[in-house]
């Protein structure tokens, strides 16, 4: 078509075989939209086109994606609220007619599968590198494994005496994120052989770990103290998970990190699957940052805070990583 058709926030163009949506960068743009960018986003990956009201005078155009075609959407597991839908387009109530023609033209450059789940993603996913940084820990992603670095005044002592985390990619089925707005936020990483306790999207979580695949899990109930890695866990106790807390994990940093990551676990499915997954160390520290964390484990053990032998066996751990 080659068309462009502006809105707020956002300007749809429309190539021969996709969709580009490009995010404007203001000061009322959602943080989501401006860390995204642009998104080219396949005809193929799309199911319908609706047009409904919106407020204050507006319309909203929407490109509605299969199922399982976006991994942005598949992390977020409808916890985006409307406004930061990257697939909504809103318009002036003038322009309707104008978003009509556009919707018409976009749904007969539908596919022939637009009403069946996509088997794989079609729509590309923020690239790494990448990192945030949650309440209790900093996160990293460099395309190949995750790292969880612990925070000192945010980790839980379990999560410290675990010391720093690294998940290689392909010993992972899936991420569960629960968006920083809720009051129990957390991004969790899942081992392949984690097996899921619960009802609802949790309890589907160990069969979507099997030969169908990775997926994205994030409607547990808060503090659901679901069963990973064969333990039952709280996400502030989970060494595979970091905390959100007010201000730290924010949707614009966390949603894309989370969308990454899945993406790339369910790229490694292709391949056979490896060994049983191993929480492992991040490896080596500097001098400097070996004599922090011992500092900071004596002051624990002063608090009352880890037992003698637990400051002990912590402190020759973290000698031996020198």
């Amino acid at each position: 078509m080659g068309d462009v058709l502006a809105g707020i926030h956002a300007t749809w163009e429309f190539d021969t075989d996709s969709l580009l949506i490009r995010f404007e960068r203001g000061i009322r743009t959602p943080k989501l939209f401006q860390s995204l960018r642009e998104r080219r986003i396949p005809y193929a990956a799309l199911s319908s086109v609706t047009l409904t009201p919106g407020k204050r005078g507006t319309v909203v155009l929407r490109a509605v994606p299969r199922p399982g075609a976006d991994p942005l959407l598949e992390a977020a597991a409808g916890q985006l609220k409307d406004g930061c839908d990257p697939y909504r387009l809103v318009l002036p109530a003038e322009r309707e007619v104008l978003a009509e023609y556009y919707a018409d033209a976009l749904r007969a450059l539908l596919g022939p599968d637009d009403g069946v789940p996509a088997d794989r993603f079609l729509v590309a996913a923020p690239e790494a590198p990448m990192n945030f940084k949650a309440y209790d820990g900093r996160a990293s992603f460099d395309g190949e494994r995750i790292s969880f670095r612990w925070s000192w005044t945010g980790a839980s002592s379990a999560k410290w005496k675990a010391g720093d985390q690294t998940f290689p990619v392909a010993e992972l089925c899936g991420v569960e994120w629960r968006s920083p707005e809720a009051l129990d936020g957390y991004l969790r990483l899942v081992p392949r052989t984690a097996v899921a306790v619960g009802h609802g999207a949790a309890s589907g979580l160990g069969e979507a770990c099997g030969p169908a695949g990775p997926v994205a899990a994030a409607g547990a109930a808060p503090g659901s103290g679901r069963a990973v890695s064969g333990h039952s866990a709280r996400a502030d106790q989970d060494p595979a998970a970091v905390l959100f807390g007010l201000g730290y994990g924010p949707v614009h940093e966390s949603l894309p990190f989370a969308a990454a990551v899945l993406e790339s676990v369910r790229r490694s499915q292709t391949s056979p699957a490896g060994p049983a997954p191993v929480l492992v160390g991040a490896g080596r520290r500097d001098p400097a940052d070996i004599a922090e964390r011992i500092r900071h484990l004596g002051e624990l053990h002063q608090a009352g805070l880890v037992t003698d032998d637990e400051y002990s066996a912590k402190k020759a751990q973290l000698l031996a990583e020198l």
